[in-house]
């Protein structure tokens, strides 16, 4: 039996890009298409959208009432985060929720909503960052107190509207966990020498990159940068697409991208 997902956010590129792979997953049937009441292409074929071909299924601003969804994957704008969370708690249709750019008001209602429903909520679903998270935290917990200073730089295109992104800002919380510290983002004119309490945050914006995070471990002779770099934005819709069929039918609890990945 096939898993039944939703897509929130289905006219975005990503949410297209879902469309799409969910297509060629022989576990997976979208069944629901979902998007801004507002969006010029409502009640248009999702999958003609997406540039698929007809797949029978609408973009719609709602769920249709008795339709049999599994799991449902965010990938939209935290206003439509926040429209959906109140359905899938009503429901009690477990969640991805893979935007970013949230109030810290928004994500507290988030983590909230894993009370009534399954949450897996994460910064990024490539499933290499994921695992660089670890290797992040790892490498933090080792040098912390050798004289090391981190430093984060992310790279993103021109129409991201977040900065620095989700993803950045996790490095940046791993890091201070295990070491302490306090974010810096920037830096500009005369401010004296590094503090070496400092965590770097730097952003980039500019042409099509689909996302890159360079995390730096560096001291006097020697420098250590864990890398990732995104192709394109598959890598992020596969991820969330295994998040979904991971979150299928779970009970209410809150979830991570370690949990897929069995980390």
């Amino acid at each position: 039996m096939k898993i039944h997902i939703a897509i929130n956010g289905a006219c975005g590129r990503m949410g297209q890009r879902l469309v799409a792979l969910a297509k060629e997953d022989p576990e997976l049937q979208v069944v629901a298409a979902i998007d801004s009441a507002t969006n010029p292409l409502q009640g248009k074929d999702a999958g003609e959208v997406a540039g698929i071909g007809s797949i029978g299924v609408p973009i719609r601003y709602d769920i249709p009432l008795g339709l049999r969804v599994d799991s449902l994957i965010d990938f939209s704008a935290p206003v439509g985060t926040m429209a959906v969370l109140p359905v899938c708690v009503d429901r009690q249709i477990p969640i991805v929720v893979a935007t970013t750019g949230h109030t810290d008001a928004q994500k507290a209602e988030i983590e909230a909503a894993a009370h009534m429903t399954g949450v897996l909520f994460a910064p990024n679903m490539s499933l290499v960052v994921n695992l660089l998270f670890k290797l992040v935290k790892l490498t933090a917990e080792s040098l912390k107190g050798k004289g090391f200073d981190p430093e984060i730089v992310e790279r993103h295109h021109r129409f991201k509207k977040d900065s620095p992104s989700g993803t950045a800002m996790r490095f940046a919380e791993i890091i201070k966990d295990v070491q302490g510290g306090a974010f810096v983002h920037g830096r500009e004119g005369i401010i004296g020498e590094r503090k070496s309490e400092e965590i770097g945050v730097h952003a980039v914006r500019g042409g099509d990159n689909v996302g890159e995070h360079t995390i730096i471990f560096t001291t006097i002779g020697e420098t250590l940068e864990l890398v990732h770099k995104g192709h394109n934005r598959d890598s992020y819709a596969r991820g969330a697409l295994l998040a979904a069929k991971y979150m299928a039918n779970r009970p209410a609890g809150r979830y991570t991208m370690n949990d897929v990945l069995g980390l």
